[in-house]
């Protein structure tokens, strides 16, 4: 069997950082491509060399600003399509769109399942995505999506913390399932919280069920936008009488005011990837960023060899 053309990866403005990295890491230079706003708003972007009958794979985030950077996505798709690849990869770090999964509200949008339906009709024929909000978003798509999992990634830097005694804390019920895998790699228990928020402004009453006096508690989560979800948790961890709390988090978004409150916060560091790479704020000396770059390109290099993704998360 003859061996595959030499990987194409391009970058959208959204996520140069990132896939700079995960070039570095397939041993390869990313794909000559520009992209320019006009003053009225409007975006535009060429891709700079002949893809013609090749597969490409384009690494965009949606997020800051979310709009723009899913309309330059479905641009680039389209750009690529239209230059003869034979197929176009959308890896999509961080899918900011993911919370719109459910009509949990009457007369809304399920604005998740709307965006699929836009990148499949911009021509995507796959896509990869890391820790997606809910995993019925795979289902919005009629194209493959394969949803990689940080929890490795972020387990190896909680064993570095040197925490004794650790607990494992879910911020609320709905991620107490991916809660208990971390526990399961780290080798400790689980606590779980269990929130209640009335509208849209952040604010949540946290209960807490679990044993916690006494430990280092590491709360885990697959995003923070405003951190008010963490640092609830965290103060009522300390309230049940936690040593110390930290916190993993796959997807730092990171609002307007997010700091101020991981500033004022008992949580003494904050472990991110680095999916999310442009922030409307300074980050916190607290926070620190680990690249999941290595799994991008892991499983782009096994995408491009017809192989298999799920052998990368055994614990899944």
């Amino acid at each position: 069997m003859s061996e595959p053309d030499p990987i194409l990866l391009f970058a959208g403005s959204g996520s140069l950082r990132l896939a700079d990295k995960v070039a570095d890491h397939l041993g390869i230079e990313l794909g000559r491509s520009h992209s320019r706003r006009f003053p009225d708003g409007n975006l535009f972007v060429k891709v700079d060399q002949n893809v013609r009958g090749r597969d490409v794979h384009l690494v965009q985030s949606t997020v800051f600003p979310s709009n723009d950077n899913f309309m330059e996505l479905l641009f680039w798709i389209d750009a690529f399509k239209r230059a003869s690849a034979q197929t176009v990869t959308v890896i999509m770090p961080y899918f900011s769109y993911a919370k719109g999964d459910k009509k949990d509200e009457p007369r809304v949008s399920i604005r998740a399942r709307v965006c699929a339906v836009a990148i499949e009709a911009a021509g995507a024929d796959r896509v990869v995505a890391m820790d997606l909000h809910a995993p019925q978003i795979q289902g919005f798509f009629r194209i493959p999506v394969d949803n990689l999992y940080a929890i490795s990634v972020l387990c190896d830097r909680i064993e570095e913390q040197g925490r004794e005694d650790l607990v494992v804390v879910s911020p609320d019920a709905g991620f107490a399932k991916q809660a208990r895998r971390y526990a399961s790699i780290l080798g400790t228990s689980v606590a779980i919280a269990d929130k209640e928020r009335r509208g849209h402004d952040d604010v949540a009453r946290v209960w807490l069920m679990g044993e916690v006096s006494g430990r280092d508690a590491v709360i885990v989560d697959d995003f923070t936008i405003s951190a008010g979800t963490l640092v609830s948790c965290a103060e009522e961890l300390m309230r049940r009488g936690a040593r110390s709390v930290f916190a993993a988090v796959t997807h730092g978004v990171f609002a307007e005011s997010s700091m101020e409150r991981i500033d004022r916060s008992p949580i003494d560091k904050l472990i991110v990837t680095d999916t999310v790479e442009k922030h409307p704020v300074s980050l916190s000396a607290k926070v620190e960023i680990v690249s999941v770059a290595p799994l991008f390109a892991e499983a782009i290099e096994r995408i491009h060899r017809r192989q298999s993704i799920s052998v990368m998360f055994p614990e899944a």
